[in-house]
């Protein structure tokens, strides 16, 4: 599992350590190193075990726990110090930090703000080069110019080989709750859905989560629509970012294939990714709809930077306007070509069987194997600088010329 990190805990209080014991089990980026009721041993138990995380509990004797952050703070500064406390007393929560805590949660832990102080800890310890940090978890959305350009093919066909690498985790999320495939394109008939997520955002917990999702051989976890149709509103935005956040927290890259009605639940799984590949071809509907949602995208702060367009079906010859035309209007550098395969991808369809098992040695496939080592690179590299903005005087029909053929 991808950003898997050693815990140790000390809590007093039987109570709240079992409580606290038992959330942490059921996350699995978290190995439970060691647990400890007293505090004047903890410091020993951390030498011996040497975890990245220390969480103290410092509710049963506050003074004490506090004398311990500070001696732990000073003898291992390379150990993380996350409190918590039924308390939210100002001057209590700053001696806290002054003493080394790097976070402080509010008892009982909310599991939303339990991973995001996880996270931010996950962050600063990477920054710091320590042995055995994992990269961050990469999110990549994709979005459609128009209906049937491809986009769930290219969403199923570069998670698979993302899965194919020994060293990644992947899923991949079904978010077009009307019509959405990708249980098609995997073959796979899958006990639960994302509405019984959902249904139990309240509750979500890794143990559920894990239960909601169906691997396939491939290696590819799969969270689909749900079976029946439903109202786009069962599942909100805030719940989707709770679900994000889990998944993140377990796989090293997560997929996630839009509808093409860029509601408020596209858009938030738009602003909670990586990347957002928007997919076109090279005909007259999708480039119009691309100029459209470019400009509209690069309205969203949180969405401007991910943006990536990527050409599917290069080669079609009878509907496509050459590449140098689009780009004159389209005002940004293309990231990516698929090349046009129809026998193998209408093949791959059909049977429900990724391009990396069904024609591996295809140009299709390799062109997904190298979208997917670009996409790494990229996120390496940070967000790639946007192309120049089309000349004036472009219209969106000036590739209508001659030779636009």
């Amino acid at each position: 599992m991808n950003n898997v990190v050693r815990l140790a805990i000390v809590d007093p209080n039987d109570a709240t350590r079992g409580s606290l014991k038992s959330m942490l089990l059921g996350i699995d980026a978290v190995w439970l190193e060691a647990e400890c009721s007293r505090y004047e041993f903890f410091s020993d138990v951390l030498e011996q075990t040497q975890p990245e995380i220390a969480l103290v509990a410092i509710d049963s004797d506050p003074d004490k726990a506090l004398l311990l952050l500070a001696e732990v703070s000073q003898q291992l500064p390379g150990c993380a110090l996350l409190v918590v406390s039924a308390s939210q007393e100002g001057s209590l929560i700053l001696q806290a930090m002054r003493n080394g805590a790097r976070e402080f949660l509010n008892y009982p832990i909310q599991l939303d703000d339990f991973m995001a102080a996880l996270d931010r800890i996950q962050q600063t310890l990477n920054r710091s080069g320590r042995e055995g940090g994992s990269r961050s978890s990469q999110v990549i959305t994709i979005a459609g110019a128009s209906g049937g350009v491809g986009c769930t093919a290219v969403a199923i066909n570069l998670a698979c080989v993302l899965a194919q690498n020994p060293k990644n985790s992947v899923a991949v999320m079904d978010l077009d709750l009307a019509l959405g495939d990708a249980d098609v394109w995997l073959d796979i008939i899958p006990d639960y859905t994302i509405l019984d997520v959902a249904e139990n955002i309240t509750r979500l917990d890794y143990s559920l989560l894990k239960r909601s999702l169906t691997m396939h051989d491939c290696g590819a976890f799969l969270l689909p629509r749900p079976v029946q149709m439903v109202s786009e509103d069962v599942v909100s935005p805030e719940s989707l970012k709770r679900v994000v956040t889990l998944l993140k927290a377990t796989f090293t890259h997560l997929v996630i294939d839009i509808s093409k009605s860029f509601s408020t639940l596209d858009l938030a799984a738009m602003e909670f990714s990586d990347h957002v590949l928007l997919v076109s071809q090279l005909d007259l509907p999708c480039l119009r709809n691309v100029v459209r949602l470019i400009q509209f995208l690069e309205e969203q702060d949180d969405i401007r930077e991910k943006l990536k367009i990527v050409v599917n079906r290069i080669g079609l010859e009878e509907t496509q306007i050459s590449l140098n035309k689009a780009l004159e209007t389209i005002g940004r550098e293309v990231f990516w070509q698929v090349p046009n395969d129809y026998a193998n991808m209408v093949e791959s369809r059909n049977n429900g069987i990724p391009l990396i098992s069904e024609a591996p040695k295809a140009k299709l496939t390799r062109s997904f194997q190298q979208l997917a080592e670009a996409i790494d690179a990229s996120f390496k590299a940070g967000p790639l600088d946007v192309a120049a903005k089309a000349k004036k005087g472009k219209g969106l029909f000036s590739f209508l010329g001659s030779g636009s053929k």
